[in-house]
């Protein structure tokens, strides 16, 4: 095959073209062909096609046999085979030759251009003309793979494709299953807040059901990464929704990227702490994490040495968003204190937050820096924790403090009693926030008293299925007025929040529960 598509000089020597002076005769052979043409094609003009048929016929009744009547037209319609052929090659080639002339922009900055589309329509590009084809291949086109479908439709040939037209130009892909905008009551909404870095695709409801028809159809599967091993490893990388993605081939993806800086995470089967324990090791110089689970509050994975390791080998982290976990605050206080230069940090929807790893936050190194916090339906959030919060903040800690999200679809929790919602706190100083920090946009904004629901009975009453709890956002006032009811509802004791205490001071590592079972990186 090889030899076919690249023949070599001694398997296959090129054939000399013609030359007139080696044969005489060629020049009035093809003045006569081009004459012949000429008259042939010039009747077109000159006859109807009607003549064409009955002289084509007269030559059928003049052969002397079946055979050379069926020659004959074999013979007809490889002329006019021939003849299509040479017409289309004709006009495209007059159609690149206007195309070069006509198209403003040289080769160098339409490749720019071309750069700056999205994959698939770099694809439709190419399939304009051979000029655009040409400059869609080269490899600077490829270096930012976008792959993401609201359908199933790309597959691992079509990544491994891409990847290898970009070579040594690759920098990110973005890849799987992106759900389509929403505005349902349970959609997650983009922030208000401008933040560099900030999240490209927060429009969508990430966590919202896709149609078991469209999960059974995917066709990524989980060697869908593997081109990225050798000299393809990602600056970034986005995987959303790819259903077959297990924790042994993202960490082999993950491995194959040491230059890894943006890394996000939607909806993938795989762990949280197999997940951090790779990034650790290998992607030294992330600074963007985005990881949400694709079960709410089942992931209980991350252990405290997976914190101490992340925060050791990876920190220029600026950016830090877990979503969707069961995090502690011990174990998030670990996070936010140990990344020095932290500027935004999401643990929305995180089932086991307190709020107890704000105290004393802004002092010191680490979490000092924070211009973005989210805690959006953090079902354990109290109010107490978060008023203390709020007052560092009129005391002049956390100084480049621009965005802060304490909203709860289902309110904050009393001090003695997580059943006891509060939903209008007298004790959190909303307004004098706001009038000492103009420039904080505050959203605190909570549900009408008689709409809650019972998490823990939800969890347990079917451990096998799959839930998860979107986030309800309200609209907002663009100055960043506050949504709030004026109603409370008490309701029975809680258990806890499952959190260990810890000193303020520092980090503490706590022993976890001899039920925890360790996994390690295959």
């Amino acid at each position: 095959m090889d030899t076919l598509l690249h023949p070599s000089t001694s398997s296959m020597a090129k054939r000399p073209c013609p030359s007139s002076a080696e044969n005489p005769m060629l020049p009035s052979f093809f003045s006569q062909m081009d004459n012949l043409l000429l008259s042939f094609l010039s009747l077109s003009d000159s006859s109807p096609p009607v003549s064409l048929d009955l002289s084509f016929d007269r030559l059928l009744e003049s052969a002397p046999s079946d055979a050379d009547q069926s020659l004959l037209i074999d013979r007809a319609h490889n002329l006019g085979s021939l003849l299509l052929r040479a017409a289309n090659r004709s006009a495209r080639k007059r159609a690149s030759l206007h195309n070069s002339i006509a198209w403003a922009l040289p080769p160098d900055l339409t490749i720019k251009v071309f750069s700056m589309l999205d994959s698939q329509s770099l694809c439709y590009a190419a399939a304009t003309c051979s000029m655009f084809n040409k400059c869609a291949m080269d490899p600077l086109c490829y270096a930012n793979i976008d792959l993401t479908t609201v359908v199933p439709k790309v597959n691992n040939a079509v990544v491994s494709t891409m990847i290898q037209r970009a070579g040594k130009s690759f920098r990110s892909l973005k890849l799987g299953i992106v759900p389509g905008p929403t505005s349902s009551p349970g959609s997650c909404q983009p922030l208000v807040y401008s933040i560099r870095n900030s999240v490209d695709v927060s429009s969508f409801s990430w966590n919202d059901k896709k149609t078991r028809q469209g999960k059974e159809s995917s066709i990524l599967t989980r060697s869908c990464l593997y081109p990225l091993s050798g000299d393809n490893g990602a600056a970034g990388l986005h995987l959303y929704n790819i259903e077959r993605m297990d924790n042994a081939s993202l960490c082999v993806a993950l491995a194959a990227c040491p230059s890894l800086l943006d890394l996000e995470i939607v909806g993938l089967h795989v762990e949280l702490r197999q997940t951090l324990m790779s990034v650790s090791s290998n992607c030294h110089l992330i600074e963007r994490l985005f990881f949400e689970s694709s079960k709410t509050g089942r992931d209980d994975s991350l252990k405290s040495p997976t914190c101490v390791d992340l925060v050791n080998n990876c920190p220029n982290i600026s950016y830090l968003s877990l979503r969707g976990f069961k995090l502690h605050d011990y174990k998030v206080r670990i996070l936010v204190k140990g990344f020095r230069k932290l500027k935004y940090a999401d643990f929305s929807t995180s089932y086991s937050i307190s709020g107890t790893f704000l105290r004393n936050l802004g002092s010191g190194f680490g979490g000092n820096l924070l211009e973005v916090l989210i805690l959006r339906d953090c079902m354990h959030l109290k109010e107490v924790e978060v008023a203390r919060f709020l007052t560092a903040v009129l005391a002049g800690d956390f100084k480049f403090l621009r965005y802060l999200d304490i909203s709860n679809r289902e309110g904050l929790a009393s001090e003695g009693d997580w059943y006891q919602r509060s939903y209008n706190s007298s004790i959190i100083p909303l307004k004098q926030v706001l009038e000492v920090r103009p420039n904080i946009c505050l959203l605190a904004e909570f549900p009408s008293e008689g709409c809650y629901i019972d998490i823990d009975h939800m969890f347990d009453s079917d451990v096998n299925s799959e839930i998860s709890l979107p986030s309800q956002l309200s609209s907002h006032t663009s100055d960043g007025s506050l949504l709030m009811s004026s109603s409370e509802s008490s309701y029975n004791s809680d258990q806890g929040s499952g959190n260990e205490e810890y000193q303020v001071s520092g980090f503490v590592i706590y022993e976890e529960s001899s039920d925890e079972v360790d996994f390690l990186v295959v």
